[in-house]
C-alpha cells in the first residue's frame, strides 16, 4: 500500500469512528501503525477491562478472535467487529471443547482455571479465567488445598505451578510464537550484548525462562523496560510490543529473539499480523465481519471472566 493511500485510510477510519461512535481496541502484538490509531492499546487483561466499560456502540478489535469473543461476552448489547475472521490463535485452537470436557471429566473435583487465550466454549466450561498478568495471583487467591485444572498453555501453567506450588493438572497446549524461541539465539545475542537484560514471557519454554533476568506478562515486560535502569534488552515475546517500548524509551536498545530454525529471523504472530489498516477501514465501513456468540455459551462464559475481573480488582491488578 502506498503511503498516501494509507494516510487516506487512517483519515477515513477516524471519520467513521466518530460518525458511528466506534472504538478500536488493539493488542500490543499488532503492527505499530495499528497501535497508533487505536483508542486503547493493552494486554489481554487491560483489553478485557476496557471492553467491559466504555460508551461506544461498536467495538472493533485489532487482535485475534478470542479477544473479540471476550469483548462480545462482556458487552452482548454492543456490535463487536473483527477485521479478519482468520485471525485466530494457535494456543486457543490447541484446546477443543470436546477434548476439554473429557479432560475435566477425567480430573473431577478440580477448579478449572483457563487462560484468556481460549475460545468462548472453553471459557463456558471454566470456573475462573486468567491472563498472564494475573495468573499467579488468581491461583494464590484460592484456598491452599484447592485442586486446580489449568488450561491451555503448559508453559504458563508450569510457571504458575513453580511459583505457587499448588496441586495443578495442566493441559498440554502451547503458543506457536512463544514455544519456538531459540535458546541458542538468546545466548548468542547475550554474548554479543553482554550488558543486555533477557526479558521473557511466561508462555516461553523452561530453558528460555531459566536464562531470563525478568519474566512477566506483555504489560509487565513493557513496564520493566520503562522503569529499569538498563539500556539494552533481549526480548522473548511477540515483537509488536517493541513499538510501545520505543515510544516510552526511544534511546534504549530492544533486540527481538528469533525462533528456532528461522530463515527470516522473525518471531511475529502471523495471526495477529493478518489485521491491516485497510481491513480495519473496510470492517468499520461495512460493519462486518461481526462476532456472534451463542447465548447460552455467552452467559456461561461471562461468569468466569467476571470472577477474574472481580479478583483482579480486589487485588489492585
Amino acid at each position: 500500500m502506498k503511503r498516501k493511500e494509507k494516510k487516506d485510510y487512517i483519515s477515513e477510519i477516524r471519520r467513521i469512528k466518530a460518525e458511528k461512535n466506534a472504538i478500536i481496541l488493539a493488542h500490543y502484538y499488532q503492527a505499530g501503525e495499528i497501535q497508533d490509531i487505536a483508542d486503547f492499546v493493552g494486554d489481554s487483561l487491560a483489553l478485557s477491562q476496557k471492553a467491559a466499560v466504555n460508551d461506544a456502540d461498536i467495538i472493533l478489535f485489532a487482535g485475534v478472535k478470542f479477544m473479540a469473543e471476550t469483548a462480545k461476552i462482556l458487552t452482548p448489547g454492543k456490535k463487536v467487529l473483527l477485521p479478519d475472521l482468520d485471525a485466530v490463535c494457535s494456543l486457543a485452537d490447541s484446546c477443543k471443547e470436546k477434548d476439554f470436557r473429557e479432560f475435566i471429566k477425567n480430573n473431577p473435583g478440580r477448579t478449572v482455571i483457563s487462560y484468556i487465550n481460549t475460545t468462548a466454549e472453553i471459557k463456558a466450561l471454566s470456573d475462573i479465567i486468567c491472563t498472564s498478568s494475573n495468573a499467579v495471583q488468581i491461583v494464590d487467591s484460592l484456598p491452599k488445598d484447592e485442586k486446580i485444572i489449568f488450561a491451555p498453555d503448559r508453559n504458563l501453567g508450569n510457571y504458575v505451578l513453580n511459583k505457587t506450588g499448588r496441586d495443578m493438572v495442566i493441559w498440554n497446549g502451547t503458543c506457536h510464537v512463544h514455544e519456538e524461541f531459540s535458546l541458542e539465539a538468546i545466548l548468542s545475542l547475550k554474548d554479543k550484548n553482554p550488558d543486555a537484560k533477557i526479558i521473557v514471557h511466561p508462555e516461553c519454554e523452561l530453558p528460555v525462562r531459566m536464562v531470563a533476568d525478568y519474566i512477566g506478562s506483555t504489560s509487565a515486560l513493557l513496564n520493566f523496560t520503562k522503569s529499569d535502569n538498563g539500556n539494552c534488552y533481549i526480548i522473548a515475546t511477540e515483537p509488536g510490543i517493541i513499538h510501545q517500548m520505543k515510544k516510552q524509551n526511544p534511546t534504549k536498545k530492544y533486540i527481538p529473539v528469533p525462533p528456532k530454525d528461522s530463515t527470516c529471523g522473525c518471531s511475529e504472530c502471523n495471526f495477529m499480523k493478518l489485521i491491516t489498516i485497510e481491513k480495519i477501514y473496510r470492517c468499520l465501513k461495512n460493519e462486518k465481519p461481526e462476532i456472534f456468540v451463542d447465548n447460552k455459551i455467552l452467559i456461561d462464559a461471562q461468569k468466569p471472566i467476571k470472577r477474574m475481573m472481580e479478583i483482579s480488582k480486589k487485588l489492585g491488578l
